[in-house]
């Protein structure tokens, strides 16, 4: 394979993970826009949507194995390849919990939510999925700064998440009506901190790729 068609493979798996990302961000805020609506419907359609995302996964570590396999490529080479399949790893396990938090507004249907700390969600999801985006942005860019700007907005996630949890144990210990409610809004509250964990392992990985250097930001 000549350098340019070496190049050009590089460039089509990048597309791809590029695509793949924003599958990933719209299950996260179609799943969490359910389960603060406790909408079935729109949770079911982000559990058959994961399928789409699970098929391309698939389709695009081949790709890299592939690229590997018979190019054998060297030094910055193999960081862009190894570093997609990093990256593409990331994505899925997002998408995973998107699907996490989609079961959790199936689980909630019917019922009005009045625990306390469900307010927090959206505002908690929103900066997870502005991670996300901005991980993509700086790993196609190849933007170190941005990377890790992007990797220190994980401290607001846990900061917001230490919160909720605490709120939401001291509501369902004066409330046992709400234990429900609560153990939900824990589980959910925890797959959004998790989400912004893999997100930065994404910009770990961008700053990996464009310096050589392994730093762990989490």
């Amino acid at each position: 394979m000549g350098r340019y068609l070496f190049d050009k493979s590089l460039g089509d798996i990048r597309n791809d993970i590029l695509r793949m990302g924003s599958l990933v961000e719209k299950a996260v805020y179609d799943a969490v826009d359910a389960f603060m609506n406790r909408d079935v419907t729109a949770a079911a359609a982000v559990i058959v949507g994961d399928q789409r995302i699970d098929d391309l996964f698939l389709e695009i570590e081949d790709k890299c194995i592939k690229l590997i396999a018979t190019q054998q490529p060297m030094a910055k080479d193999l960081r862009v390849a190894v570093t997609g399949l990093k990256i593409l790893t990331s994505l899925e396990r997002m998408a995973d919990h998107a699907v996490d938090i989609a079961r959790a507004a199936m689980g909630l249907s019917g019922q009005p939510m009045s625990i306390r700390p469900f307010r927090e969600i959206p505002g908690m999801a929103r900066i997870a999925r502005q991670m996300v985006k901005e991980g993509l942005d700086a790993y196609v860019q190849g933007d170190v700064a941005k990377a890790r700007n992007m990797c220190s907005m994980d401290d607001q996630v846990d900061f917001i998440f230490s919160q909720v949890f605490k709120d939401t144990i001291s509501c369902m210990a004066g409330n046992p009506a709400v234990i429900i409610q609560g153990a939900y809004l824990l589980y959910v509250s925890r797959y959004i901190e998790r989400i912004a964990d893999h997100a930065t392992n994404v910009g770990e990985n961008v700053i990996y790729l464009a310096t050589g250097e392994r730093r762990e930001l989490n």
